[in-house]
């Protein structure tokens, strides 16, 4: 038996303890089992570029959970974006990406290979696998949920996604107290999550939860009012852009300021065929995602607010790369340790899958099949906790 990791696509806050967590429990089963990295994820694997863990890294597994992102690196590759894989150089013309890795793995004799990344990231294992059994070499692939935005179905929560939404309302406690540096300011908290909202969610009630344990001077103008949120913009909400402009500008005009967060995929298609209606080209990634950064949907926001709201200064701050570059707090290192035990046993019994809870089967540990395994889960916006937050937030007056 000899295994492989394999990190890829946006870092995450659960990586190197993942990684750590893995090796332990295969040094446990056989002290003698030989492991190694592919660095930079994929583009590692369709290089032939890996390092080897040695036998005495188990004296180091406390500090791999001390670390925020990936010991062995990330990248964002997909095995069957041919025309991306050439142009980035990690294949010739004329040869075919999944072919190339699969004969890396054979080569070096994998027969298990835990992917941690989203569902690209794991559906293209599952690919791999398929592939390689056909050509009657057996690899078992199990995969690990790794993605802030917390939008894998059927998974209930992906590693991650609790600590960057703990880093997102650290961050906006500092960012917020720029509204003391004018007058009328706007000030949006623009968090990741390009189609799901729950990372915006969960951070701004991480942040009212925090807020909520602080004491206010009123005497001089310190109120909870001025540092709490005044609208939370989600990709799952649909958004009357008039009736939340006049119910904000009340807000503006009384407490001399407003702060949104703002799901970086909220109101995408309208600021998409803005975009191309103005001549502005649409960039994607090697996934077909617009690139986000490029689009800028918090200055666009801003644009729109500024005249509305008669603000005089607006400040756009994005909390993503704070958010997911940290250590995973104690809630998800549970999480963590939990998921990449359940990963082990599994590979050890030869089942094939992504480990979770399973939300379409009681919450069920389990290691659930790949073809089961989908992105962009849009986050319930019925949650008893998401509901009595919105009706806090709209009751400011």
């Amino acid at each position: 038996m000899k295994v492989a990791f394999l990190t890829s696509g946006g870092i995450a806050p659960c990586l190197s303890a993942s990684i750590g967590r893995l090796i332990h429990n295969y040094l446990e089963n056989d002290p003698k089992i030989e492991i190694i990295g592919y660095l930079n994820g994929y583009k590692g694997l369709l290089t032939g570029n890996s390092i080897k863990f040695p036998k005495n890294i188990k004296n180091s597994i406390p500090y791999f959970y001390k670390f925020g992102g990936s010991p062995i690196g990330n990248s964002r590759v997909k095995l069957t974006n041919t025309n991306d894989c050439i142009k980035k150089g990690y294949i010739k013309d004329g040869e075919d990406a999944l072919q190339i890795a699969a004969k890396q793995l054979i080569k070096d004799k994998i027969t298990i290979l835990h992917t941690i990344g989203g569902d690209d990231t794991n559906t293209t294992a599952a690919d791999l696998s398929k592939y390689l059994q056909k050509n009657n070499y057996r690899l078992t692939v199990v995969g690990l949920p790794k993605t802030i935005d917390n939008d894998v179905s059927p998974i209930t929560q992906t590693l991650g996604a609790w600590t960057a939404a703990e880093q997102g309302a650290i961050y906006f406690e500092n960012i917020v107290n720029e509204n003391t540096t004018s007058d009328r300011q706007l000030i949006i908290h623009e968090v990741m999550g390009r189609n799901c909202g729950w990372l915006t969610a969960a951070t701004a009630y991480t942040y009212r939860n925090r807020l909520n344990s602080l004491e206010f001077i009123p005497d001089i103008g310190i109120i909870k009012e001025k540092w709490d949120i005044h609208s939370i913009l989600l990709p799952e909400k649909k958004l009357d852009f008039d009736k939340e402009c006049k119910r904000l500008k009340k807000i503006m005009d009384k407490y001399d300021c407003v702060n949104i967060f703002l799901s970086e995929g909220a109101g995408l298609d309208t600021i998409v065929e803005e975009s191309e209606r103005m001549g502005k080209k649409i960039l994607k990634d090697a996934f077909g995602h617009i690139r986000l950064d490029d689009l800028n949907p918090g200055l666009w926001f801003a644009t729109q607010l500024k005249s509305r709201l008669q603000a005089n200064k607006v400040l756009v701050q994005k909390s993503g790369y704070f958010s997911r570059s940290a250590k995973p707090n104690k809630k998800d290192l549970d999480l963590i340790f939990l998921l990449a035990d359940k990963a082990v046993a599994s590979a050890i019994n030869g089942e094939n899958g992504v480990v979770g809870w399973d939300e379409e089967n009681k919450n069920t540990l389990s290691c659930i099949d790949f073809n089961r395994i989908k992105g962009g889960k849009p986050f319930n916006t019925s949650e008893d906790w998401y509901v009595e937050m919105e009706q806090e937030i709209h009751a400011i007056k």
